[in-house]
């Protein structure tokens, strides 16, 4: 038990169990120049899992793969009965990436990142093999989960719409969370628009059910002049987005989500990680089936005892 948190203890998750991670698992497909790395964290046992797919944000980190990353996440969700699967997209600075400038789609890569989630989509019976638990990944309850320009990965998966492009749509994936994620295209600094078209996104067309997640300090100027409201558009415009989650003093990493002691982080704070990991964790478990009073009790529980942490805001 970590001593630095407390009020956060008091939202509820299921019982714990030992966790194992398989790294890397490979797949390779000739479109993509460098194989896709994942990891994958389960719980230790035999039971059929729901899966998360966790897309990863931009990021400067020169020493931990993007699959390596979100460990707080990860090992929290798979010691709750989740299976965790974490991509190193083409953006990634390091797991072979740093790739030279001039390559197609340099450098959020975001066409190359949705071809890898529907990879990982169309071949989990792969997955399963390389790391031996056949038949434990639960292809009817799959969420996908994303975090700053993973939240524009997530986003468009979930029927977020992109000037130009058709829908990019999976009606595999059952429900979301999108973690302190980019707001609509209309929001954005015109240099930055102009620099990144690929960010000009209308959030009106996401239907799959979604949870929202923000730091009320995330006010990203090099990015908008709307101040942390910006990144709550998905909410805010999501027809599907049907709760809210803001975090008090939180900012663009809500507690330290990326890593342990991480040297990048801007918000670094135990309650507040672990408010994050137990109110993302009831939303999906409620959302796939686990247990449809999850999302309730933690919501009540959140509203009890961390009132003054962060607040939920529901449609």
């Amino acid at each position: 038990m970590n001593k630095f948190i407390d009020l956060a203890t008091r939202i509820p998750v299921g019982p714990e169990t030992p966790a194992v991670s398989y790294n890397p698992v490979t797949l390779r497909t000739a479109d993509r120049p460098l194989p896709l790395e994942l990891r994958l964290t389960v719980a230790a046992g035999d039971e059929r899992l729901p899966v998360i797919l966790l897309s990863h944000g931009g990021g400067e980190s020169r020493y931990l793969a993007s699959k390596d990353g979100y460990s707080p996440l990860a090992d929290f969700y798979a010691a709750h009965g989740f299976a965790v699967i974490q991509p190193t997209h083409l953006s990634s600075k390091i797991g072979g990436l740093g790739l030279d400038p001039s390559a197609p789609g340099h450098s959020m890569f975001w066409r190359s990142r949705i071809d890898d989630m529907t990879l990982i989509l169309d071949r989990l019976g792969d997955i399963e093999e390389q790391a031996r638990i056949a038949g434990r990944l639960d292809s009817d309850r799959i969420a996908v989960m994303g975090h700053s320009a993973g939240g524009q990965t997530a986003g468009l998966l979930m029927g977020a719409s992109l000037r130009g492009e058709p829908s990019m749509l999976a009606p595999r994936i059952k429900a979301g969370v999108l973690l302190a994620p980019v707001g609509n295209g209309d929001g954005l600094l015109p240099a930055v628009l102009e620099r990144y078209p690929e960010l000009d996104l209308d959030f009106s067309s996401l239907t799959t059910r979604t949870l929202v997640v923000c730091g009320d300090q995330d006010s990203s100027p090099d990015l908008t002049s709307r101040g942390p409201a910006w990144h709550a558009d998905p909410y805010t415009r999501g027809a599907g987005a049907d709760a809210l989650l803001t975090l008090t003093g939180g900012k663009h990493f809500l507690g330290g989500i990326m890593g342990y002691d991480l040297k990048e982080t801007d918000d670094e704070d135990p309650e507040r990680l672990a408010i994050t990991q137990r109110m993302t964790w009831a939303y999906l478990y409620s959302a796939l089936g686990g247990d449809a009073t999850a999302w309730q009790a933690a919501t009540r529980a959140l509203s009890e005892h961390c009132a003054a942490l962060a607040t939920v805001t529901s449609k």
